[in-house]
């Protein structure tokens, strides 16, 4: 079982959020930034695996695919596919291994859809595999430690966006802005604002639904946070 080795053009919605996600980028030291954008792209295609395969089953067999794929960065070649090459280039020298990375499948798996309701639990998983390895592996890069928990929230926040039904949504998105609310106080270390941005952008979402990605006061914010840390 191979992922497409091309990656799929993103909608203009998913674009919108790269755009913006690459603005926080820029905020990171010069040295962190591609490894920086390679996680999120890792991240990016992680999540397209749910949105374009119906088939719980599939979906499963593909993240497996990523999940190996990601380990064997460690000790052999990265195959003909962008973001296992960016990786190997931008994230692997700077001490992220590939095994540092493949805990987030698991946080994506938590949501193929087998009949179960969306509990605290798979919520909980999610977060802590998607977010929190994501956050702590380019916490690494930028030199900052004791992210993930920033990372969970950010990842919690941005499922929220994603539930069709009203009252989880509901429920995750309020937990999500509860916890990014206690977890930006103060200022943020300059080193880590582009990613302790990526954290405001996500709570803009919550605070702020009509101010879609892209937004002018998205970007504001944005631009605040990168030169206060607040």
């Amino acid at each position: 079982m191979t992922d497409s080795p091309a990656a799929a053009t993103p909608s203009p919605a998913i674009d919108a959020v790269m755009r913006e996600q690459a603005l926080a980028v820029g905020y990171a030291p010069e040295a962190s930034r591609d490894g920086f954008a390679a996680l999120l792209d890792l991240d990016h295609q992680l999540a397209s695996i749910l949105q374009s395969t119906t088939e719980p089953m599939i979906g499963q067999m593909r993240l497996t695919w990523w999940y190996e794929a990601l380990e064997k960065l460690d000790h052999a070649p990265a195959p003909a596919h962008p973001v296992l090459q960016r990786l190997a280039v931008s994230v692997l020298p700077m001490g992220v291994k590939g095994a540092d990375l493949a805990p987030m499948i698991e946080g994506w798996e938590a949501l193929l859809d087998d009949g179960e309701p969306l509990d605290d639990a798979r919520v909980g998983r999610h977060a802590e595999a998607r977010g929190g390895v994501l956050f702590a592996s380019i916490g690494r890069l930028l030199g900052q430690a004791g992210v993930a928990p920033l990372g969970a929230a950010w990842a919690k926040a941005d499922l929220a966006q994603h539930v069709s039904d009203d009252a989880v949504r509901a429920e995750i998105a309020g937990e999500a802005l509860s916890e990014l609310d206690a977890l930006l106080t103060g200022n943020s270390p300059k080193p880590a604002r582009g990613l302790s941005g990526l954290a405001v952008l996500v709570r803009e979402s919550l605070r702020h639904p009509e101010r879609l990605p892209g937004h002018p006061l998205r970007a504001a914010r944005l631009a605040w946070h990168g030169l206060t840390g607040r």
